[in-house]
């Protein structure tokens, strides 16, 4: 799968998202010299891990018959670390329906399973950056 990018010409360095059929914003807040038109790189990464999160749990809540009727995530960042090498996230994952306390647990370790959470921790992700010039 190819996610494009566009730089939006009515931002400073907003860049266009096109992802299959879906388009959002990225960019950087006014104080880092953007116009904070839409979430920054950072906030998208953080983003898909709590999405990944609150997916992998509904799907499997439906999968095994378990009543989730609503799910709130919350993932706050601390980056204080980031240059040092570490990046902490936190996420809480806040639901309701008719659950036990073995069924919260189970949703729990379900949650740190998510394909998102594996990608950030276990996994060795290579990245090669080309650059090309536009005709």
């Amino acid at each position: 799968m190819t996610i494009e990018l566009r730089l939006d010409r009515t931002a400073i360095l907003a860049q266009t998202v096109h992802i299959r059929t879906h388009e959002l914003v990225a960019d950087i807040s006014e104080a880092e010299g953007g116009n904070d038109t839409g979430p920054s790189p950072h906030d998208l990464y953080d983003a898909a891990l709590g999405a990944c999160k609150a997916l992998t749990v509904m799907w499997y809540a439906r999968k095994k018959g378990i009543s989730v009727d609503d799910i709130q995530t919350l993932v706050e960042r601390d980056d204080a670390d980031e240059r040092k090498g570490i990046y902490r996230l936190t996420t809480t994952l806040k639901v309701h329906g008719a659950l036990s306390d073995a069924q919260l647990k189970e949703l729990e370790a379900v949650a740190r399973k998510c394909p998102v959470h594996k990608l950030m921790t276990t996994v060795t992700t290579e990245i090669t950056t080309r650059m090309e010039r536009l005709p």
